[in-house]
């Protein structure tokens, strides 16, 4: 290959490099962008209410259990003792567990970023059967009841929105701050008189509770029955369990839970320790967002690089069949140009929707192109299909962005074609010219 031909490669391979570090700025900004949200989603929840996991009821009867020790022994064989007591309780979860609630989402802002919030309107009923010691088997072991109290883990109580109301059959329960040993929640006390050595104990709650993005409940029944109706048209399920029926549309989502504790360790974690501040095997339903323009934004970029290589790679072949001179200068020029798009892609996006933003940020792009290439390329429709080339990798762009389960194929065919073409394109040109580039004539 002759000297020229290597000088023009290297002075490409080095534009490109410096192409690389505005792309490097642009997606550490759409990534600050990222984080800025997170910071407006924190602050929301800061000064309303975080996302929510919500546990129970549960039947806590605690107790004082005297324990005695041994702490030594004489010569003559006697023992000596010593007593402590300890605080205990018995955990008793439902038998079957009934939830319908209804999620009513809406939207709080932090400067330009939009956060959604929700209130939760629910009716929670069910039975809860227990099994005490008899009072014999208690004196025996020297155990003291305390006072009973059904708890309520909720992990933000500042959610909670007007009055909650509890019933045992038709007794309406005071409730408390606190959920004992459960944390933060409530808790309604029992009378001692009304838990005998076995029973059952029917409930019903109801409670508005208010959270930021994300609600999570834990399934602790026996048999988890749980409803959830929302005009919210873009949910999104998580957690250990998804609806066993759901259906979505653009006026919403209905979702029903049922759920066994033959498939939830959630009793067995909750039994031995757990505090029901964190969603244990829980089911996790989100308001998400249906296009996040920062996600789409930073893998949009990811493509900057092919695009500017796919670009000086079609300069170079139209500067080696045509003998048309292209400055490096018009080349770095040109890179610049592709590499402004994603950030007017981002900054658009942030005031109006993800799509109208592309087209105005991609046309806008390929608008400015075409109009310089006119006089670089010494003419207008040579300009024009650098112009339409350009609509085909914008285009071809958005549906990676848009399909993103379909993102390899659809980029591995696209590669494909387009090696496809050059290869077509420049099958004819002799590489090893020494004097002038220019195509080596048919065989």
């Amino acid at each position: 290959m002759n000297r020229p031909l290597l000088l023009k490669l290297l002075a490409i391979f080095i534009l490109t490099l410096l192409i690389l570090i505005p792309l490097s700025l642009i997606r550490d900004t759409v990534q600050d962008r990222q984080l800025h949200r997170q910071e407006a989603i924190a602050s929301i929840a800061a000064s309303y209410a975080g996302s929510q996991t919500v546990t129970g009821p549960v039947l806590v009867v605690p107790y004082k259990i005297k324990i005695d020790e041994l702490v030594g022994q004489d010569t003559n064989g006697k023992k000596t003792y010593s007593s402590r007591t300890e605080e205990r309780e018995y955990r008793f979860f439902p038998k079957d567990l009934q939830m319908q609630g209804k999620l009513l989402p809406t939207e709080r802002y932090r400067g330009l970023h939009k956060v959604h919030v929700y209130e939760l309107q629910s009716h929670a009923s069910g039975s809860i059967d227990y099994q005490l010691p008899t009072p014999e088997k208690l004196a025996a072991d020297q155990i003291s009841l305390l006072t009973p109290y059904l708890a309520i883990g909720i992990s933000d109580v500042r959610g909670l929105v007007g009055s909650p109301s509890i019933k045992t059959g038709t007794q309406a329960l005071l409730l408390e701050q606190g959920a004992g040993s459960f944390g933060k929640g409530m808790h309604a006390s029992l009378p001692k008189a009304d838990i005998s050595a076995n029973g059952s104990l029917d409930f019903s709650l109801d409670m508005t509770l208010a959270g930021t993005e994300t609600l999570a409940i834990t399934p602790i029944a026996g048999n988890n029955r749980i409803e959830l109706t929302s005009s919210w048209p873009h949910p999104q399920f998580g957690g250990s369990f998804l609806p066993r029926e759901r259906s979505i549309s653009d006026k919403g989502f209905h979702a029903l839970w049922e759920v066994s504790s033959l498939a939830s360790s959630a009793q067995r974690e909750l039994r031995t320790g757990g505090d029901g501040k964190a969603a244990i095997e829980s089911l996790e339903i989100q308001l998400a967002e249906p296009v996040n323009i920062y996600s789409q934004a930073d893998r949009a970029t990811k493509y900057g690089l092919l695009f500017v290589l796919l670009t000086f790679v079609g300069f170079f072949i139209f500067e080696t069949i045509k003998q048309l001179p292209i400055h490096p200068i018009q080349y770095l020029l040109v890179g610049l140009g592709l590499a402004i798009f994603f950030l007017l892609l981002v900054s658009l996006s942030e005031h109006i929707t993800f799509w109208i933003a592309y087209l105005i940020a991609s046309g806008a792009c390929i608008g400015l192109l075409t109009f310089y290439l006119t006089q670089v390329l010494r003419s207008f429709l040579r300009a024009l299909g650098f112009g339409a080339m350009l609509t085909l990798l914008y285009g071809t762009l958005y549906g990676l962005l848009i399909s993103e389960d379909n993102a390899l194929l659809l980029g591995a065919l696209m590669l494909f074609v387009i090696l496809a073409v050059i290869m077509a394109v420049t099958r004819k040109i002799d590489w090893y010219q020494t004097a002038t580039l220019k195509i080596a004539q048919d065989d």
